[in-house]
């Protein structure tokens, strides 16, 4: 059985230089460490690595860690930042890139598409233009400079996503009104602040009735899916109370929780086992987030280690030759 490692990530230097010059509210900070940090205002979001633009660097890692292939996407802030153009030209750039990385080493790398989100049109239409040169899936943030993923005005993008049965990685970022609730020391941004946007991002989904209303989507939720499975319970409670008139759902919560995928990220095999407790082996992939500094590439592998043969084989591989149909 393959290792296929569905949330990895990547930067690009034209990517880096745009986000520099026409970042908005993004800007480039350096850490007491020395390390350049991106921060939007004085919030820390992401730390670029060697390994963010370096494919051979990337082959080499796989090759090490016993890695058959690799998923990669954009990061966060990916580019949801600058002007229409600017962040056209950001996802072209980006996706061009991964794509030559993918031609370069056709039989280990297969790659998201970042869509500039904010501008539906252009969005679809870099969909097609992503498909046709290879990608796999979409990936997208768990909020959109602040918008929620069900907003109205990104459903052209998602009725296309939906047509083409893709999946989707949903990956959180810096939340809105991290600086209010100050996340803005300690990486609380990171350890507390991307696990909130990605269970919000994927709580409205259940609760407004998205994968009723798109229902080839094929959404994996970043991090072992954040807080949701230890909010299955809760959201089970919440729906047995909600008012009949207000329902938008015509499932249960856990039932969409059982629905979508999630990777194995989660720093304790505790948590790993957990998760596939609530939603099933089946539904959670492998995943390392390398080659940011907090990847856990050994700790993917030993919490899988841990877990029944069958459930090992399907989270390393099997789920995601099932996904992505490799």
């Amino acid at each position: 059985m393959p290792v296929i490692d569905v949330h990895t990530h990547i930067f690009t230097h034209k990517w880096l230089e745009l986000l520099k010059e026409r970042g908005g509210a993004y800007n480039i900070q350096t850490r007491p460490d020395g390390q350049q940090e991106v921060f939007r205002g004085n919030t820390p979001v992401v730390i670029p690595q060697k390994g963010h633009f370096d494919f051979d660097l990337r082959i080499k890692h796989m090759n090490e860690a016993g890695i058959d292939v690799s998923v990669v996407s954009l990061t966060c802030p990916n580019v949801f930042w600058g002007d229409e153009e600017t962040s056209c030209q950001a996802a072209r750039e980006t996706n061009d890139t991964i794509a030559e990385g993918q031609a370069a080493h056709p039989e280990r790398i297969r790659w998201f598409a970042s869509l500039p989100w904010e501008y539906p049109q252009r969005a679809v239409q870099e969909l097609e233009r992503a498909c046709a040169n290879g990608a796999s899936g979409v990936m997208v943030l768990a909020n959109v400079a602040g918008r929620s993923l069900t907003d109205p005005m990104f459903a052209p993008i998602w009725a296309e996503i939906d047509r083409r049965s893709l999946p989707v990685l949903v990956h959180p970022t810096d939340p809105p009104g991290a600086e209010q609730m100050d996340m803005t020391k300690f990486d609380l941004s990171w350890s507390v602040g991307f696990m909130f946007d990605t269970t919000l991002a994927i709580t409205r989904m259940i609760f407004e009735g998205f994968f009723d209303q798109y229902p080839n989507l094929k959404i994996i939720a970043s991090h072992a899916g954040g807080a949701l499975p230890y909010l299955a319970g809760r959201f089970g409670k919440g729906d047995d109370v909600e008012i009949p008139q207000r329902r938008q759902m015509k499932r249960k919560p856990i039932d969409y929780l059982r629905h979508i995928y999630y990777d194995c990220i989660t720093y304790s095999p505790a948590s790993l086992e957990f998760l596939i407790s609530v939603v099933g082996a089946d539904q959670v992939m492998f995943g390392t987030d390398w080659p940011h500094q907090v990847h856990d590439t050994r700790g993917a592998f030993a919490n899988t280690a841990r877990l029944p043969k069958a459930q090992c084989d399907a989270v390393r591989g099997s789920n995601a030759l099932k996904v992505f149909g490799f």
